[in-house]
């Protein structure tokens, strides 16, 4: 298939800009794949949709405060870093802001905020041919343990505006979030509440976690011309034992396995595929793109934001809405004018779509 079938036109003003004012408030349109129909809901009506005997998967990866602004130690110029993987301690991947001017040798300090010096000093020691810059970080024992005073919530690139708004660092967590790694939030788990899951679980629904800790490749567009000629970057993901003996008993019992966020969908088709079908505990990372035609071996029903043109998560929806089939494209980009139509917020502080 073609980039270019998966195009759409999207009015810039639909883009979410700015948190919802309640996690549960967001609007959920609910697309029936087999029935090419669909419904509009509010989220808290997802449990209407749930059977007891589900099986609920999220993704408990946290958003760490993964932007630094610093400056050259020589010359004052201003740097913007993004951490983007870590290597070993103090030793870290990431995209810059200028890149040209962050060569190798190249000292950064990263002040306190108000300007006053932090004490924190990173190195460039070494370039990717994607751009990339990394960095050697010294004054710290683990520069993990600094970011929470000198790192900013690193929104997504298509949020227009400068600087972050105050409840932006709560807001851009989901209240599950555990395991510290993600430089962009899962976002279809941005909608829970303690409250709502409690619910969910009262229902008879079991609710399991992974951990896929999100990068910034979440944003990037496909730029080939062709599906096949384009490159995922590689996260890292585990899938516990826990998680795995519920998701195969369930299978065996025909019950359903309920996705949150093509996060959670990579990881456990992944798994799958490297175990003919069958899930087992595994630390790894994974570079899977899917699109049509795809055949699930897991997931039966996918609850996630709505994305953007040409993005590999709309890609991923696509290739769910007709598992094995080419005809995605058909179902999804419909419904997708439909909610455009009703004024539905796309992206990560969006709303949201479940497809059963």
């Amino acid at each position: 298939m073609q980039t270019a079938d998966f195009d759409f036109v999207l009015p810039p003003e639909l883009i979410a800009q700015h948190p919802a004012p309640k996690r549960d408030e967001s609007r959920l349109l609910v697309l029936h794949r087999g029935e090419n129909r669909v419904e509009h809901r509010r989220f808290p009506d997802l449990l209407e949709f749930l059977r007891p005997g589900d099986v609920l998967v999220l993704n408990n990866s946290r958003v760490i405060p993964a932007r630094l602004r610093g400056v050259n130690a020589k010359t004052g110029g201003k740097f913007e870093a993004l951490l983007v993987e870590e290597t070993a301690p103090n030793d870290w991947w990431t995209m810059m802001r200028p890149g040209k001017n962050a060569r190798i040798g190249t000292q950064i300090m990263f002040p306190e905020s108000g300007g006053r010096p932090g004490g924190i000093l990173a190195t460039v020691v070494e370039t990717h041919y994607e751009g990339r810059r990394r960095l050697q970080f010294s004054g710290t024992p683990d520069i993990r343990r600094e970011l929470d005073r000198l790192g900013e919530v690193p929104l997504p690139p298509y949020i227009q505006r400068h600087g972050q708004l105050p409840d932006d660092k709560d807001r851009y967590q989901t209240v599950f979030a555990k395991t510290d790694g993600s430089v962009a939030a899962p976002t279809a788990g941005l909608h829970f509440t303690p409250e709502l899951l409690e619910q969910i679980r009262a229902r008879g629904v079991q609710i399991c976690f992974l951990t896929l800790h999100v990068g910034p490749g979440t944003f990037l567009p496909v730029k080939t011309e062709s599906l096949a000629a384009h490159k995922m970057h590689e996260e890292r993901f585990e899938l516990s034992e826990e998680t795995v003996n519920s998701i195969n008993d369930a299978k065996k019992s025909g019950r359903r396995i309920i996705a949150t966020g093509t996060t959670t969908v990579r990881v456990l088709e992944t798994v799958a595929a490297q175990n003919n079908g069958k899930l087992a505990k595994t630390a790894g990372k994974t570079g899977i793109f899917i699109y049509p035609p795809f055949s699930f071996q897991v997931v039966d029903a996918l609850l996630t934001n709505f994305h953007l043109p040409r993005s590999t998560l709309l890609m991923l929806v696509s290739a769910f809405a007709a598992p094995g089939e080419t005809r995605g494209r058909e179902i999804i980009l419909p419904a997708y004018a439909e909610a455009i139509r009703e004024r539905y917020r796309f992206f990560s502080y969006g709303d949201a779509m479940l497809i059963l």
